[in-house]
């Protein structure tokens, strides 16, 4: 709708409620004198009640979802009310006066109506004041809301992404796979990942089972010295070293030192029996007196 229309239309609307208010104005104040009001109160006790409905209205359409239902039924309310009592306006020829009357026959009904004048300008009050809290303490989201967009002519509205690219329709062949590329991707196989690398070794918690253990008994001294001698049985004296005897006999460091001494001795006592003794040093000379001696025997 163009502007200039519109701005006639609110105008035309504004028009209208302000002739049903001055008809309801004077119905309200005449039931307020009624009700014992003074000619001030009796004057403004019309914006009391259809003051708040206009209030009502504005607000409902300015406070959030939950607030706007408060506002509604504050609406709905005091329209009724004020719907009850022009009807009892025209039922009632007294009120068309100045004066105190009773607003219904039966008692019961004119307390009722007397209730429901007097409290009206307290309900104004106490629904009034909460309808200023909400509308003072709501803050409107940022951005315009998504109803907007509905009223708008397609020019006004924003214009779209754009689109996504589309594939072709011929793809090119992959190129061909180089001697390289089984390197790099096994050389990236063989890297551990974050996770491998975050988990760590348990710690054992507890004693070893049993079905856990080796298998393999304790040896004895005698039966290490005697796979030692099997094992270097051909090995020559310069080659029976601790650690060569460690290894081929799978024992520890100290107690191949004490094969490889044992062994030694072993070979140095097979190589020199017993009452047998290597002289070292040299041979002492013979005296040649001596050797005299048996040769004159001799020719004797």
């Amino acid at each position: 709708m163009k502007r200039g229309p519109k701005i006639l239309l609110v105008l035309g609307l504004l028009a209208v409620v302000g002739m049903a208010f001055r008809v309801s104005w004077n119905a309200l104040r005449d039931v307020a004198h009624a009700i014992g009001a003074d000619p001030v109160a009796a004057t403004v006790y019309p914006l009391v009640v259809d003051g708040l409905m206009a209030l009502a209205l504005v607000a409902a359409l300015v406070l959030p979802e939950g607030d706007r239902r408060f506002a509604l039924r504050i609406l709905a309310g005091y329209t009724a009310a004020s719907l009850v009592l022009n009807y009892v306006h025209g039922l009632v020829p007294g009120l068309h006066g100045s004066g105190r009357v009773r607003l219904a026959d039966w008692s019961p009904a004119n307390w009722a109506l007397v209730l429901l004048a007097t409290s009206l300008p307290v309900g104004s009050i106490f629904y009034g004041s909460d309808l200023v809290a909400k509308v003072l303490h709501h803050r409107p989201a940022t951005g315009e809301a998504p109803q907007t967009m509905t009223n708008r002519s397609v020019p006004d509205l924003p214009a779209p992404a754009d689109p996504a690219p589309e594939k072709p329709v011929y793809a090119p062949p992959p190129p061909p796979p180089t001697e390289a590329a089984p390197v790099a991707a096994v050389a990236a196989d063989s890297r551990p990942t974050a996770t491998a690398r975050a988990v760590r070794p348990r710690k054992p918690t507890g004693k070893l089972p049993a079905a856990a253990r080796s298998a393999r008994p304790v040896r004895t001294a005698e039966e290490l010295l005697t796979e030692a001698r099997a094992a270097t049985a051909g090995w020559p004296d310069r080659e029976l070293t601790a650690d060569r005897i460690r290894v081929a006999v799978r024992t520890s460091a100290e107690r191949a030192r004490t094969l490889r001494d044992a062994l030694r001795a072993e070979r140095t006592a097979a190589a020199h029996p017993a009452g047998l003794h290597l002289v070292t040093g040299p041979a002492p000379e013979a005296d040649p007196a001596q050797e005299a001696a048996p040769d004159a025997a001799a020719g004797e």
